[in-house]
């Protein structure tokens, strides 16, 4: 390799704190070693591209010597081609690595970078640069990257109850247009499109402060909303949209699929509330009291937005398992994804899709759901 001269240097604290770091006695690094330290720095300290170029190759010099010290000393000449970086940005650089305590220039009398030899032509010591920090603050690395899994996986899950509240919140919305079409909504609906504007992609490192409370602050306000309209709390009249004889089945609305299916449900009695209440205590997010089988059914359909799913999953599980069934699948699948959450798992990513493959392995007898809710209730109650 060439000489090259590093020129003269500022004093800086981070380069004789890097000084000091060593490693222990008798340690020989081999060069797959300090690779694996110096990829872990990259991802730990988030190096820009072309820092990372230069770096691996000052890793790429090492000649695996049993020093104290690892050093290198290629010219600027040799990382520019290298690297297809120009010289001036090979010293930035290494000044920037210096300032990151990853590497320490070591300066020869007249500021070449050269190997020094003894008399028999062996390499015994050189000037240039001491990648020692690299490999001496591998914990530290470690510890860095740990750190900033558990951050991921902390935005993560923020972003997922974002979407859920969001997604409730929507399907809210869409309900109160429907059933209660006279209802003034413009104040809730100016809501939502304030908080969907400033509500980031999934990409962005962060959420801002306080988004993911004000989203459940409005799925509560709008849920309200639906549950006062429906009780006649906001005075408005409830438009009747069911014209047919009262002493038809309740299953009309249902698809023309959905009433073959119907006399094929577990008895109600089998499907008790008393069970589904105690196995599922996430069915208190319906906000009404559980008195019979039909609470059960308007409780699945109106929490079925909660898990993120469409509403032609809906109308598929209607269809394959009934009404009840689809109903009890609902809660059964939020409350293992509660259940999840709370302790840390995160297995469950996409409970939406989640109660569509439940749904038809309940329809394909290869899950039996009141066997479920059984193992569910005893799992609470021990």
């Amino acid at each position: 390799m060439q000489t090259a001269s590093t020129g003269g240097r500022r004093l800086i604290p981070s380069a004789l704190a890097a000084k000091k770091l060593a490693l222990e006695a008798g340690r020989s690094v081999a060069r797959k070693e300090l690779s694996a330290a110096a990829r872990d720095a990259e991802k730990a300290l988030d190096l820009r591209p072309a820092q990372r170029l230069v770096l691996s190759e000052l890793v790429a010099c090492w000649g695996e010597q049993e020093w104290e010290r690892l050093l290198v000393w290629p010219s600027n000449d040799h990382l520019a081609s290298r690297t297809g970086l120009r010289e001036r940005s090979i010293r930035r650089i290494l000044a920037q690595l210096t300032d990151l305590k990853l590497i320490v220039a070591k300066d020869s009398p007249n500021g070449k970078r050269f190997a020094i030899r003894d008399l028999a032509g062996e390499i015994i010591d050189a000037y240039g640069f001491d990648l020692t920090p690299i490999y001496a603050r591998r914990g530290e690395w470690t510890a860095m990257l740990a750190e900033q899994k558990v951050m991921r996986e902390i935005r993560k899950r923020t972003y997922d109850e974002v979407t859920v509240a969001r997604r409730a919140t929507e399907e809210a919305i869409r309900a109160l247009a429907q059933h209660f079409p006279v209802l003034d909504r413009s104040t809730l609906e100016d809501s939502y499109s304030e908080l969907l504007s400033r509500t980031p992609p999934r990409s962005t490192a962060e959420l801002p402060a306080g988004l993911m409370k004000d989203w459940q602050d409005l799925r509560k306000v709008v849920e309200e909303a639906f549950n006062q309209s429906g009780n006649g709390g906001l005075g408005v009249n409830h438009k009747e949209t069911n014209n047919g004889s009262p002493s038809k089945s309740c299953t009309k609305s249902f698809p023309k699929k959905a009433e073959v299916v119907l006399p094929k449900e577990r008895p109600a009695e089998q499907l008790s509330p008393a069970l589904i209440v105690e196995a599922c205590p996430a069915i208190n997010d319906y906000g009404r009291p559980i008195r019979d089988i039909t609470d059960i059914v308007g409780a699945g359909r109106y929490l079925r937005a909660s898990l993120g799913a469409h509403e032609s999953a809906w109308n598929e599980a209607v269809a394959d398992i009934g009404p009840i069934g689809a109903a009890v699948a609902v809660l059964y699948v939020l409350q293992l994804y509660e259940d999840d959450v709370a302790s840390g798992a995160s297995r469950i990513r996409n409970p939406g899709g989640y109660y569509r493959a439940l749904v038809r392995m309940i329809k394909t007898r290869k899950l039996d759901l009141e066997t479920e809710l059984l193992a569910m209730r005893r799992r609470r109650m021990s």
